[in-house]
C-alpha cells in the first residue's frame, strides 16, 4: 500500500467517528429537550420552621399512706393532702385537683395454733394523685423543684416529669403548612427557571406529618412527634407540591 494513502485513510476514519460523535450527541440532546418539553408538571417538597415556648405547663404527683388500719391510713393521707394543698397554694397556683383515693389491701399470712397458714389483711394502703396545671411556667418549674421539701414534710409524694405543652400548636400548624406550600412554589420556580419554563398552577398537595420537637435537637419521627419533655419547642411541617408547568 501507498505510504502516501495512510494518512488519507486515518483522516477518514477520524472523520468517520468525529460524525458519529456529533450524530449521537445531537440525538442525545434532542432527547433530553423532548423531556423537558414533554414534562407537564413538576414535584417539589417545601417545609417551614418556627421556634415556640410551652405556654401550659402540667404537673403530676401521688402521696401514699399504709396503716393496719383503714381508718388511720386515711387521716394520715388527709393530713397530707393538706400539706401538699398548702405547698401548692404558698407557690401562687391555684388550679389543681385531687384524684379519688385509691385502697389496696396489704396481704400476707399468718400461722393459727394449729401450726396452718392462713391468708390474713395486714393492712391498708392509700394513694391519692395530684394534678396541676398553669401558664405560669416559672412558677411551675419552682414548683417541681422544690417538690422535694415534701418528703421533710413526711408526706411521701413523687412527683412525675412536668408535661410542657403548646397551646396555639393548631393556629400554628395551619400557618405553616401554607407557608411551606409557598416555600414549594418558591424551590419549583428555581428549578423550572433554570429548564426555560415558568410555573403555572398548584395541582396536588401532600401534607406530611408535623414535626413538634424540643427545640435544636433535630429530632423526627415518621408519625410524627408531639414532644412534652421540653420548654422550648420547634415546630416544622413539610408538603410536598406538584405543580403544572407552562
Amino acid at each position: 500500500m501507498n505510504t502516501h494513502s495512510k494518512p488519507h485513510l486515518l483522516g477518514m476514519i477520524a472523520g468517520l467517528f468525529l460524525a458519529a460523535g456529533l450524530i449521537v450527541s445531537a440525538s442525545l440532546a434532542t432527547t433530553a429537550w423532548l423531556k423537558v418539553k414533554n414534562t407537564q408538571f413538576i414535584t417539589v417538597k417545601g417545609s417551614a420552621r418556627k421556634n415556640v415556648s410551652s405556654d401550659l405547663v402540667v404537673w403530676r404527683g401521688a402521696f401514699t399512706r399504709q396503716a393496719g388500719s383503714l381508718l388511720v391510713a386515711q387521716k394520715s393521707l388527709k393530713a397530707d393532702a393538706e400539706k401538699l394543698r398548702l405547698f401548692i397554694v404558698s407557690h401562687g397556683l391555684t388550679n389543681f385537683t385531687f384524684t379519688p383515693i385509691a385502697i389496696e389491701e396489704v396481704r400476707g399470712t399468718s400461722t393459727d395454733v394449729a401450726g396452718l397458714t392462713q391468708p390474713r389483711v395486714l393492712g391498708y394502703r392509700l394513694t391519692q394523685a395530684v394534678r396541676v396545671e398553669s401558664g405560669a411556667v416559672e412558677l411551675m418549674a419552682k414548683l417541681d423543684r422544690e417538690s422535694v421539701s415534701l418528703v421533710e414534710q413526711d408526706v411521701m409524694f413523687t412527683a412525675q416529669v412536668p408535661d410542657f405543652l403548646y397551646t396555639k400548636a393548631g393556629e400554628a400548624k395551619v400557618e405553616m403548612l401554607a407557608e411551606a406550600t409557598r416555600d414549594a412554589r418558591t424551590r419549583a420556580e428555581q428549578i423550572a427557571l433554570q429548564g426555560g419554563r415558568s410555573i403555572a398552577q398548584l395541582h396536588t398537595a401532600d401534607m406530611g406529618v408535623i414535626q413538634i420537637a424540643p427545640i435544636y435537637s433535630g429530632q423526627t419521627s415518621w408519625e410524627g412527634m408531639n414532644d412534652t419533655s421540653s420548654l422550648d419547642k420547634t415546630i416544622t411541617a413539610v408538603v410536598t407540591a406538584t405543580f403544572a408547568l407552562k
